[in-house]
């Protein structure tokens, strides 16, 4: 008997590879699972990766109307011919143009999760017309999946769609951790040691480490000001930036840039495959951002045994309990963060208590199979 058709879509692969990873090739052993997203070349990188069939579709994340149309066209060609029983689209571009193009081919299931929403930061009319899109994408799904309970509120709180529609899977999370693969217990002391040495970090510096889009809403230009007066104080103190920068999107004030270049206790290394690491080489992660779904990064760290200093927003304020796991501090407080970061190196008996409860808490409720289990659980429902 032949497999139900299952389309996965995101903006661009990335998502695919590393916000989803191993998840369509988990649910290729039920489905027939096709992997739509833009990069053609990334994307058939993914497909071989994950054993699934790819189709490439032309999206930005940047507001391009005429391209977006383009691509609502493109798609619905695509989905009337292949005939899906479920869309599942990830990412706000690939929501709106996925659930649009799944409606108006008539695809019976049409599911949309939510793992952050830019629009929170945008103001005026630009605003207004992501609220648009917004409401449009959810008007269009068949069930609406936040990957955290604070999301869910938002979306609540700004009529974005009923509530019937919403629900929380497992206990939150778009894919869960893969705690075997984030275990901190592959790395040696000599490796450790030989990194820390090529980064030139001495063996008694305390590293916090943010990994992640080096962007004005993840909370980096905070995070770089308040290091650079801390390390004035404390010179056995580094910080560790594991993410490319986006100039265009989301740029660093000129301010953040100069520190960045000037501080020689500020280590940059660029996008990494390969995260591990540096977070295994790292003391506390740093995670001041604005908005997010469920930030995957909180969690990576918390396998890898770090504490976190996240701030006060849906998703971070679950993963991370207040004295338990980390420390939460208000969003866009400078201030706060500094004395976070001061308390974290300077009281140690509190750093330990975090650092042992770091990897347990994340195991217990975010293991990675405990969350694709949910999720086909949703699709098998409506067999």
């Amino acid at each position: 008997m032949r497999k139900p058709k299952l389309i996965r879509i995101t903006t661009v692969p990335l998502s695919l590879d590393k916000l989803l990873g191993g998840q369509l090739h988990f649910m290729n052993s039920f489905y027939e699972v096709v992997a739509v997203s833009a990069e053609k070349a990334y994307l058939e990188k993914v497909g071989i990766k994950e054993g699934v069939r790819t189709f490439t579709l032309n999206m930005t994340r940047k507001i391009t109307p005429f391209q977006d149309l383009t691509a609502v066209i493109k798609l619905f060609l695509f989905l009337r011919k292949e005939k899906p029983f479920i869309v599942h689209t990830h990412t706000p571009k690939a929501g709106i143009i996925g659930m649009l193009a799944s409606a108006l081919a008539g695809v019976p299931h049409r599911f949309h999760t939510v793992a952050g929403m830019p629009l929170l930061e945008a103001t005026g009319f630009k605003r207004k017309v992501l609220d648009f899109v917004e409401k449009l994408t959810y008007s269009c799904a068949t069930k609406v999946y936040p990957n955290s309970h604070g999301l869910a509120e938002i979306i609540l709180k700004n009529n974005y769609c009923s509530i019937e529609k919403l629900k929380v899977l497992a206990n939150g999370s778009s894919n869960g951790i893969d705690t075997d693969y984030f275990n901190p217990e592959f790395y040696s002391d000599t490796q450790k040691a030989t990194l820390r040495n090529q980064l030139t970090i001495a063996e008694d510096d305390f590293v916090f480490v943010f990994v992640g889009r080096l962007v004005a809403d993840k909370g980096i230009n905070e995070l770089v000001l308040a290091f650079n007066q801390l390390s004035e104080e404390n010179a056995g103190v580094k910080l560790l930036l594991v993410g490319d920068y986006e100039a265009e999107l989301d740029p660093l004030t000129p301010e953040t840039l100069a520190i960045i270049q000037s501080n020689k206790s500020i280590i940059t290394v660029g996008f990494q495959s390969d995260v591990r690491p540096y977070l295994a080489i790292s003391d506390a992660l740093t995670f001041p951002s604005y908005r997010e779904g469920f930030p995957n990064v909180v969690m990576q760290a918390g396998a890898m045994g770090l504490p976190a200093i996240v701030s006060d927003i849906n998703g971070c304020n679950e993963i991370i309990k207040e004295g338990e796991n980390g420390l939460i501090i208000p969003v866009k407080n400078l201030n706060a963060l500094l004395k976070a970061m001061k308390k974290i190196t300077e009281q140690r008996e509190v750093t330990n208590i975090l650092k042992e409860k770091a990897r347990p808490m994340i195991v217990n409720r975010y293991e990675q199979q405990l969350v694709w289990k949910a999720i086909l659980e949703e699709y098998k429902r409506l067999e």
